[in-house]
């Protein structure tokens, strides 16, 4: 394994595909990683096992877990409404069909629920097609081409978000994105802490990990990669280690808003594998990592799912449509270039960090060579 793992990495490091990658596979105690190449395109810093990525959507499933802490404490179950907590989202707008226009709408045949954020289907989110005037509308909400830091403060992005139509009843479709970035807000508003306060308490700290969170010390900014974006066949610098990650942002979000390393992850997914450890229940753990959607939801969302299920802030596969697609296995995929995953019947776990943005939805060919391998 870890001569082909090298291998691949290597080929992809020499032919400029990325600056550097650091990949974790953990089969029980038997823990195997390999970094290959820089932390940026200079070469000036190799990577490590201890180097620091921005993990992008690597994030959700974190997040999905720390709220379901939220449900074992009792603070809400997973069928209360979230405008107790969000009141900006009492009284959500539809469009009459996903094609109409942002002003043919109709009232929200009813609430939109804490589990509707856990599985992505609260109405609002990101669709297969993005060219739906309501997705044109959340676009200017929830704009990933920005980076945090110029996001504005939680109250004024819910204010924002309120304006704009559900494209489907909650409930009906899973969408891509802002299910996540509610679970952060709701979770704030629930406990009266800050995100980074609460998922240091609930889930860093319990877990020792300690290079997690949404800024990078500079204590720490000797470990930390730099970032890039795929553009004319070259690589584009989008940020560095002094860069939008030196402050926490007025807007942190749960959808993709953090900063990890490959161990702080294994972590993670080792709670998961264990059943919970000391954080969560078995149950909420099978809840988290089961799929929660119908085939019809999963066709619809075949750009982001390609056919498979989705959990509790993670994809589930259903079907073994490719040779790393094991039911049950449980994890997602970062658009900073970034994929994690718990395989529970080998009770494996597989992360793969890199510093190079995703061109789209769909997880890129070092992604899908790196499951292949691991498969």
């Amino acid at each position: 394994m870890s001569s082909m793992l090298y291998e691949t990495l290597r080929r992809r490091v020499d032919d400029g595909t990325v600056p550097g990658a650091v990949a974790l596979v953990a089969r029980g105690d038997d823990v195997e990683v390999v970094a290959v190449g820089a932390a940026d395109v200079g070469g000036s810093v190799p990577v490590t096992r201890e180097s620091i990525f921005r993990i992008a959507s690597i994030t959700k499933p974190i997040m999905a877990a720390a709220v379901l802490t939220l449900v074992e404490e009792g603070r809400f179950a997973l069928d209360d409404p979230i405008a107790e907590w969000l009141p900006e989202l009492a009284k959500p707008r539809v469009v009459r069909t996903p094609q109409s226009p942002v002003d043919d709408v109709v009232p929200a045949a009813r609430s939109i629920t804490v589990e509707d954020l856990l599985t992505s289907r609260p109405g609002w989110g990101l669709p297969s097609d993005f060219s739906l005037p309501a997705a044109k509308a959340l676009f200017e909400v929830q704009d990933h081409s920005r980076p945090m830091q110029s996001w504005p403060d939680p109250d004024e992005w819910l204010a924002r978000l309120a304006e704009v139509p559900l494209l489907h009843q909650p409930g009906e479709a899973w969408l891509y994105g802002t299910a996540s970035a509610l679970q952060g807000l709701l979770a704030a508003r629930v406990t009266g802490l800050t995100l980074p306060e609460f998922l240091a308490e609930r889930i860093f700290e319990p877990l020792g990990m300690e290079d997690t969170g949404f800024e990078v010390p500079a204590a720490k900014r000797d470990r930390f990669t730099w970032a890039y974006a795929p553009e004319s066949g070259d690589l584009h610098l989008t940020d560095t280690p002094d860069g939008d990650f030196s402050s926490v942002p007025r807007f942190a979000s749960g959808g993709g808003g953090l900063v990890s390393t490959a161990d702080d992850w294994l972590a993670f997914a080792r709670m998961l594998l264990s059943g919970g450890g000391d954080l969560l229940s078995p149950t909420s753990v099978s809840r988290m990592t089961g799929n929660h959607l119908t085939p019809a939801q999963r066709e619809n969302a075949k750009l982001f799912l390609e056919g498979q299920g989705w959990g509790y802030g993670g994809q589930v596969d259903v079907d073994p449509i490719e040779p790393w697609n094991v039911p049950g296995r449980y994890g997602w995929v970062g658009g900073t270039g970034t994929t994690a995953h718990v395989i529970p019947a080998t009770n494996t776990v597989t992360i793969l960090l890199t510093q190079v943005a995703m061109r789209g939805p769909t997880p890129n060919p070092l992604m899908r060579e790196f499951w292949k391998v691991c498969a």
